[in-house]
């Protein structure tokens, strides 16, 4: 009885802090529509635009960092999460998200495995990979690889996912 109790309150607390994160969202304007062409449009304003950081990553390791992320959804990320967490936490969290419309992460935290975000070193060349991973991610034709902590996304979801990741990252981005 007192396991089952113990789940009972666990499985509440969960909910709980799920519901509490979900309020503690932002939910000021985006800066483009959620939609890959969305984010298109807005990585198209940014070409030729001199951008600052407000704080952590300069905007071509951003840039860098979002393009891991969608090339990482189709040939698969370097690390994953346990299963367990790929199979509970994480599409909780992605439901969180998903519902509100809007992503809140760390903004200086790397894709576990990933290679450094120096490659390209320049604002340019990494904004225009960006542009290219949200093409080729639009393109692709074939299955998916799971996400590192939301574990298995549909294309629409991944989508959604991949333009909020940019979104909240955009949220430190100014021009200088």
């Amino acid at each position: 009885m007192k396991r089952r109790q113990l789940l009972k309150w666990t499985a509440l607390g969960g909910v709980a802090a799920a519901g509490a994160g979900f309020w503690a969202l932002p939910t000021g304007e985006q800066p483009g529509a959620l939609s890959i062409s969305g984010a298109q449009d807005l990585l198209h304003s940014l070409e030729g635009q001199s951008l600052t950081s407000l704080k952590g990553w300069t905007p071509t390791e951003v840039f860098n960092h979002c393009a891991q992320s969608i090339e990482y959804s189709i040939i698969g990320y370097p690390e994953l999460k346990p299963a367990w967490f790929r199979s509970s936490v994480g599409p909780l969290a992605f439901s969180v998200f998903a519902a509100r419309g809007a992503m809140r992460h760390p903004l200086d935290e790397a894709i576990p495995g990933a290679a450094a975000l120096d490659e390209p070193s320049s604002q340019a060349l990494a904004l225009a990979r960006l542009q290219q991973a949200f093409s080729d991610f639009a393109a692709h034709p074939g299955e998916l690889r799971p996400h590192f902590a939301y574990g298995a996304l549909s294309h629409a979801d991944y989508a959604e996912a991949h333009v909020m990741h940019l979104y909240n990252h955009m949220s430190l981005i100014r021009h200088a």
